[in-house]
């Protein structure tokens, strides 16, 4: 893999646009009080409503190859799993250099794809870690004004809050992370609720969620955890009439206040190891997990505890996606589902292919669903049957989720042979 050159890093200035093109909230609660999603911008991990659907009104191309509908490829230093983040003219997102052992933040320009600036956030001290994951594999967090980055290295986890133009406004160290059992590295993206970074980080030898001071750093409220490898990321949605800070997990799911971090309700369900993030709709919170069993969960959000249905579907990595009463998934080994969100009932299954990591993306009634080797699926928002739209190949090795923003599709993938790895952004449009 190609290594950071910090003093050769293209050099440039960028001009952030006001945020445009505003969208109405989704109904059902769909998104947390307060939030106005754009159809130019992609904010955070899982979109700008937190659970995986892009903004309405986007015309996306629903085929692709390395040549058709290409805006445009840039190559990207180093290796990394963390989606594009898009704000304004900046496509921002992590790398690393295993060689170096330097984390990086880095931002491309939107409309070219030319690299603007490459920050270093740290160096040394990088961890063991399993074969599938990286060392930036956490999504880049945004409030319009700065980007937020979350590393591990030294057994402690370090966010930092850049400016527009690279520099580093604030860094600390958020917490220790130090896994014994399973040394397979960090991977939670961090989410932003009002004026506040929401960081979680959960090893079998210290486990922990704090919120920080978008603007300071500075610690707002933490929590202790239980002590255990769990890998999702925190989420806020406003669920059953109130905000929610959603985490599954530690065999349960969870809910949270997300201003001041104190428990609001938790049910035993689920398995210890999660990866993939919570969705809801109608007052009901969904979620899968993958080790040491499979299981797939619907509960209500209000307190009650109870369990609407479950099944044994794994979808360890990656998310769920729900919209308009039915969850659809897809399964570690390359299988989409689609159940009835009240009833859990199957309505339809089909073998595509996996392994599987990134999590699908609805855009409009269509479902973006990418696997382990570069092939991006495309599938209706159809209850009644499945049915396939395209599938895309760009190179051979994909593990991060596409963005979607302002009608295009934005996908990190890498090209791999027996001596060679490069990691490209693509930029995929209608020409």
């Amino acid at each position: 893999m190609s290594c950071f050159c910090f003093a050769s890093a293209p050099a440039g200035r960028c001009v952030r646009r006001r945020l445009v093109l505003l969208v109405q909230l989704l109904a059902l609660g769909m998104m947390t009080v307060g939030q106005v999603a754009s159809a130019a911008d992609w904010t955070q991990w899982r979109g700008p409503f937190g659970n995986g659907v892009a903004a309405d009104g986007q015309s996306i191309p629903l085929t692709w190859d390395s040549k058709k509908n290409v805006i445009w490829r840039t190559d990207v230093p180093g290796r990394g799993h963390s989606s594009p983040t898009i704000v304004g003219n900046l496509i921002v997102l992590t790398s690393a250099d295993d060689a170096t052992q330097t984390q990086a933040v880095i931002a491309f320009e939107r409309e070219t794809g030319r690299q603007l600036w490459l920050t270093a956030i740290s160096q040394g001290g990088f961890p063991e870690l399993h074969q599938k994951n990286t060392h930036a594999s956490s999504t880049v967090a945004s409030d319009g004004e700065l980007f937020y980055a979350v590393f591990n290295h030294h057994q402690k986890i370090e966010a930092a809050a850049l400016d527009s133009t690279g520099k580093i406004v604030w860094k600390v160290d958020a917490g220790g992370f130090n896994p014994q059992l399973y040394k397979y590295g960090y991977a939670a993206s961090p989410t932003i609720y009002q004026n506040t970074l929401i960081i979680t980080a959960n090893s079998d030898t210290v486990s922990w969620m704090k919120a920080l001071d978008t603007k300071t750093g500075r610690t707002v409220w933490e929590q202790e955890m239980p002590k255990g490898l769990v890998w999702s990321s925190p989420i806020v949605g406003q669920v059953a009439g109130r905000d929610q800070l959603l985490l599954s997990g530690f065999e349960q799911m969870a809910a949270f206040d997300p201003g001041n971090g104190k428990s609001l309700w938790s049910t035993p369900c689920l398995t210890h190891a999660t990866c993939g993030t919570a969705v809801w709709e109608d007052g009901v919170v969904f979620a899968s997990g993958g080790y040491p069993k499979a299981e797939t969960v619907a509960v209500r959000a209000d307190g009650s505890g109870k369990i609407l249905w479950k099944n044994s579907v794994k979808c360890y990595e990656q998310s769920l996606l729900v919209t308009r009463g039915h969850v659809y998934a897809f399964s570690d080994s390359g299988v989409a589902h689609c159940w009835e969100a009240k009833s859990g009932k199957e309505m339809w299954k089909s073998r595509l292919k996996g392994p599987v990591s990134a999590s699908p993306i609805l855009v409009g009634d269509n479902i973006l669903a990418s696997n382990e080797l570069g092939t991006t699926f495309v599938f209706k928002t159809s209850p009644a049957e499945f049915k396939l739209v395209s599938q895309n190949q760009l190179g051979n090795e994909s593990f991060a989720t596409p963005t979607i923003a302002d009608s295009r599709i934005y996908l990190r993938v890498a090209e791999r042979d027996d001596n060679n790895r490069r990691e490209y952004l693509y930029c995929i449009g209608n020409r």
